[in-house]
């Protein structure tokens, strides 16, 4: 993580709420046995996203749950399940899609519960396990699929599902490939390679291919960078799932800033909200907590 001449600004964060306690169960899952082996695992939420009345949807992955977050801080369970939902994002018509590990890109229909496919295989082949989405301002859907891969298994793949249907891949040598964000003008793609403790940044060419795909920025620690968002100006913040920190990239790279995780080290994924977006909300999946810091003075 470079810095220039300052040091990062260290933010603080507090905590918003918390899964409450009626929510938590303490069973074993699948999920759970393969990627938290021995760790009681009563929730691991993710997918941050904001709908336009100010609600924060999340997600629970072993159960299979959504929940909706008021602005009072009041927790409904929107629907359960039989999937692994990972990442979720609301377009601007408020559609709500989902990653789903286990099944691939869904829709939720948040009023009647129900959750149903919307793309579950490429050329009839099942998707290893997708991760995270981000939603174009021309409806296209970009997401990552993740499965176990890893610096043993570079095959991790990252997609575009155009808004006419076209599926085109554009990495299968991912390093298990996470979060994923465009900049401002739509014109670079940004990656969170995990298990290589980076982020890769993808040019686009005139024809919607990407090229010249290179490291934007590296991390360390026994995990790395998870799910991302960039603000108006082009900084990115990066959650980090192992050292309790969310990063904030300059658009040339620089670190600004760090915001420190109050709870737990695990901090999975984020989401700008507030009136004046000035307010990040950082899932901490480990400790089922929601935690918010003050972006306005960067």
């Amino acid at each position: 993580m470079m810095y220039l001449e300052t040091p990062p600004k260290l933010i603080p964060t507090e905590i918003f709420t918390a899964v409450p306690a009626e929510f938590r169960r303490k069973v074993s899952t699948e999920w759970a046995d393969a990627n938290r082996p021995g760790a009681v695992t009563d929730c691991f939420i993710e997918g941050p996203s904001f709908d336009a009345a100010g609600n924060l949807y999340i997600v629970d992955i072993p159960f299979g749950r959504i929940f909706r977050i008021a602005p009072d801080k009041t927790w409904s369970l929107v629907t359960e399940y039989d999937g692994w939902p990972n990442g979720l994002k609301i377009d601007a018509k408020g559609r709500i899609l989902i990653a789903d590990y286990r099944h691939g890109l869904m829709q939720l229909d948040a009023k009647a519960g129900t959750v149903t496919p919307l793309l579950r295989s490429r050329n009839s082949e099942s998707f290893r396990g997708c991760n995270d989405l981000h939603i174009a301002s021309n409806g296209d859907i970009y997401f990552t699929d993740q499965g176990q891969t890893g610096l043993h298994d570079p095959t991790g793949r990252v997609y575009r599902l155009r808004a006419s249907g076209q599926l085109d891949c554009l990495i299968d040598t991912g390093i298990s490939p996470n979060g994923l964000v465009l900049d401002p003008n739509e014109a670079v793609l940004f990656v969170a390679m995990t298990r290589d403790n980076a982020v890769w940044r993808a040019p686009f060419m005139k024809d919607g291919s990407i090229s010249k795909v290179g490291r934007f920025c590296s991390l360390f620690g026994p995990s790395g960078p998870d799910g991302m968002t960039m603000d108006r100006a082009g900084r990115l913040f990066v959650a980090h799932a192992s050292l309790g920190h969310v990063f904030v990239f300059a658009p040339n790279g620089e670190c600004i800033a760090r915001i420190k995780s109050c709870a737990g080290q695990s901090c999975t994924n984020v989401a700008i909200g507030g009136a004046n977006r000035d307010r990040l909300y950082i899932t901490e999946s480990v400790t089922g907590s929601v935690l918010v810091a003050d972006i306005g003075g960067l």
